[in-house]
């Protein structure tokens, strides 16, 4: 199966938005794409991102 580019948008307690490139399948969990997120943002020198799914923005962009 062939991996689709998806965004996913995390708001952080700074305020802003950080979004995030995820490859993933077109059938992936929503879930799974918010979790690969916010890992990636939680590794980074930003300041925290909520870790509330629905205040995530995630789309399919290929």
């Amino acid at each position: 199966m062939r991996n689709e580019c998806w965004l996913v948008a995390l708001p952080a307690v700074d305020g802003r938005q950080y979004v995030y490139r995820v490859d993933a399948p077109e059938d992936a969990l929503p879930a799974d794409l918010f979790w690969e997120a916010w890992h990636c943002h939680d590794e980074s020198p930003f300041p925290r991102a909520w870790d509330l799914f629905d205040a995530a923005v995630i789309r399919r962009v290929g």
